[in-house]
């Protein structure tokens, strides 16, 4: 602050005035850009005061797949000279530009399913999925195989890494809220069905694998409160005997007609002819 009592300000911070000089050469700047053909450059869209004699012009981009993207030409030119040289020629994004997504390490961009024949898919040694094989467990299953130094595998899941599985198993295609077992009916489900075969451990009170060779989910880890229509309890209905009914015959449509009798022919209440036996 100064002695007048204004709040001075920095030469720094102080905004740059824009040089005429630079300003006017747009023609300079246009020329700067050498990288493409002059179909690629566009309108010029504004000027900008970067310091003393310094200033940015800002052409429209008109490549292919560069949509709202501006050429940036920054210019300048020496002290007391109306020579305008150029310092840098860059293409920027605007503020409604095509961006590529934002860069994300391999071990985010894998998804389910992307490990082919042949990959290789490292396991850090940090994984908080897993834990060595010889600390102690809360799931007796790991602890039978891999309780004792030297003689279980190297690593096993860690709790964090079961739940974790639990929860993505639980929340896919092959949990409660999957389409097929919503239609299925409400009694379908996994764990009362006899193809159902529970996983060891822990895991065991909420998955479990389908072993029915007509079931959509025929080995692979279910709920048991998943469900489908191929359910071991699902019979077929016994078809219930029909009890036949009496032929009834409608006479009132009959039409009566006159028969004429054949030649030798009596009526009912004649005798009978002789036919001559003893």
């Amino acid at each position: 602050m100064g002695n007048n009592g204004r709040v001075t300000r920095p030469a720094s911070a102080r905004a740059a005035r824009l040089d005429q000089v630079c300003a006017a050469a747009v023609e300079v700047a246009r020329a700067g850009i050498t990288e493409v053909g002059p179909d690629d450059v566009g309108d010029h869209l504004q000027v900008v005061a970067e310091g003393d004699r310094l200033v940015t012009h800002y052409f429209e981009c008109r490549l292919a797949g560069y949509r709202g993207w501006r050429w940036a030409v920054t210019v300048t030119r020496a002290p007391r000279s109306r020579t305008v040289t150029l310092c840098e020629t860059v293409l920027l994004p605007g503020s409604d530009a095509l961006l590529a997504p934002g860069w994300l390490p391999w071990q985010e961009r894998l998804k389910p399913g992307d490990l082919g024949p042949g990959d290789l898919l490292p396991t850090p040694s940090d994984d908080e999925r897993l834990q060595p094989g010889y600390l102690l467990s809360d799931d007796p299953a790991v602890e039978e195989t891999a309780w004792e130094l030297g003689l279980g595998r190297p690593r096993v899941m860690s709790r964090e890494g079961r739940i974790e599985t639990a929860q993505r198993w639980y929340d896919g295609d092959h949990g409660p809220s999957a389409p097929i077992s919503a239609s299925a009916p409400p009694a379908a489900r996994c764990g009362t069905c006899g193809f159902y075969l529970p996983l060891a451990g822990k895991l065991r009170q909420c998955f479990g694998v389908c072993g029915n060779f007509y079931a959509p989910d025929d080995g692979r880890v279910v709920s048991a409160d998943h469900g489908c229509g191929a359910h071991s309890e699902t019979l077929v209905e016994a078809e219930t005997a029909v009890d036949e009914m009496p032929t009834v015959y409608d006479d009132s449509a009959v039409e009566p007609m006159a028969v004429s009798r054949a030649a030798g022919s009596v009526e009912s209440g004649e005798p009978a002819e002789p036919y001559g036996h003893s």
